[in-house]
């Protein structure tokens, strides 16, 4: 959430950023500025009411002991209308900030200087590309034949048993997926993240407090009956756990990493691209978290980068890093990089990562504070988050990459976490 003062005081500046994100902030600005006119009149109006009763009650005793008890009769009436005003203009007061605050929790983060302007996908910057491109051999496969040739998924199975996006992975398919989440683990606590098993489903404060309620409940899961959402990426109850918590500035940064199935409606989606494991409405994902400084958070940023970049290297994958443009980049997000990597069978780049700095905009929501020594006031800490790595696209570049006359080859650094070099 924006922060109220800097919007006050800076109104012209954050209705231009947020053309950025292809929104138009216009109207809210100037609605939550007029709203806090209003409410400093009120509060002058308030404060004049206050000053009177503190004075008509100190004249009270004084006219009672003069003997003039008529009038002092009518300073206690008056006292008493007082009151009442005063009453009125507290639920006033909580009436506008109510107003405010459904106004605040409407404006996406404001974009860092860097992100470029654009509509969509089709407008992302590309920073960096590494690897070539496999050759394969004159029979390749795309990765969902892949995988019933070899028995590893079995997609119609979890037709049956859920529904479209629910694949069931058996045999070296399920191997390869839990060696792909002990790999990514190991490698982030190597990296310093302390593991965390968090809940798959959150109440709806969690949700608010990273951003993802009231943007996005269209896209989760909803169990109505005890009103939790199931989490779409770990980022959630992860992050939540430093909800209204004052840290200590020498204690910066917190990182954390988490193993989590996620949970995503992706209503809308259709075509070719929700193929095989393209778009899933469960998949496995290892996330990392930090909470910065904000002196040091877009340092901090850069350090995540270069950790994901790590891991699609090691697993021996053509990538790509993308920075996002204003109208590509998430609601939360003031700058992204989408990590892609090559799909050889498809002759496409998939996204396997996004990996974001939220600066306060998380932080003001959760109430997530640090003290720094010698500071009276605490000060809102900065949040970030990446995938490190979102398997389903990750396993569909790895079969279709590696695959081979003889089966498909297992990347070296996976081979002690699969027990196997090969698929057959």
């Amino acid at each position: 959430m924006l922060n109220l003062k800097f919007i006050q005081d800076n109104p012209e500046l954050v209705v231009e950023k947020l053309k950025r994100k292809n929104f138009d902030a216009s109207e809210i600005v100037s609605t939550i500025i007029d709203l806090y006119a209003q409410k400093n009149k009120l509060q002058g109006e308030a404060d004049e009411a206050k000053a009177e009763m503190n004075k008509i009650s100190k004249e009270i005793g004084l006219l009672f002991r003069e003997g003039k008890a008529e009038e002092a009769n009518a300073a206690k009436a008056r006292t008493s209308e007082i009151k009442e005003n005063i009453k009125q203009f507290d639920t006033d007061f909580a009436a506008i900030e109510e107003k405010v605050t459904n106004l605040l929790i409407l404006l996406p983060n404001l974009p860092h200087d860097s992100v470029p302007s654009g509509k969509g996908e089709q407008d992302n910057e590309v920073v960096k590309s590494h690897g070539d491109i496999p050759v394969l051999h004159e029979n390749a496969m795309p990765h969902w034949e892949l995988a019933t040739k070899y028995n590893l998924i079995d997609f119609e199975l979890g037709v049956k048993i859920t529904g479209a996006g629910f694949p069931v992975y058996r045999g070296k398919g399920a191997q390869l997926q839990r060696a792909l989440i002990n790999f990514f683990l190991a490698e982030a606590s190597k990296a310093g993240y302390e593991e965390i098993q968090p809940p798959l489903a959150v109440n709806e404060a969690s949700g608010f407090g990273t951003g993802q309620l009231p943007d996005k409940e269209g896209q989760m899961y909803h169990v109505t009956e005890d009103n939790l959402y199931l989490i779409p990426t770990a980022e959630v109850p992860v992050t939540n756990i430093y909800r209204d918590v004052i840290l200590d500035a020498k204690d910066l940064p917190y990182k954390n990493t988490a193993y989590s199935a996620c949970f995503r409606r992706e209503a809308g989606s259709y075509g070719k691209d929700v193929r095989g494991l393209n778009r899933l409405h469960q998949f496995d994902k290892v996330e990392i978290v930090q909470i910065a400084h904000p002196e040091k958070s877009y340092e901090t940023l850069d350090e995540m980068v270069t950790y994901v970049e790590g891991l699609v290297k090691k697993l021996g994958l053509p990538y790509r890093i993308l920075r996002l443009c204003g109208g590509d980049a998430s609601f939360a997000s003031a700058l992204t990089y989408d990590f892609e990597v090559y799909s050889t069978a498809q002759e496409k780049w998939l996204e396997v990562s996004s990996v974001s700095n939220f600066e306060s905009f998380q932080a003001n929501r959760l109430k997530l504070r640090f003290r720094e020594e010698g500071v009276k006031k605490p000060q809102i800490a900065h949040t970030l988050n990446g995938s490190a790595l979102a398997l389903p696209r990750i396993v569909a570049a790895l079969l279709e990459n590696n695959q081979t006359p003889e089966g498909i080859k297992i990347p070296e650094a996976l081979v002690p976490y699969t027990g196997f070099d090969i698929i057959n």
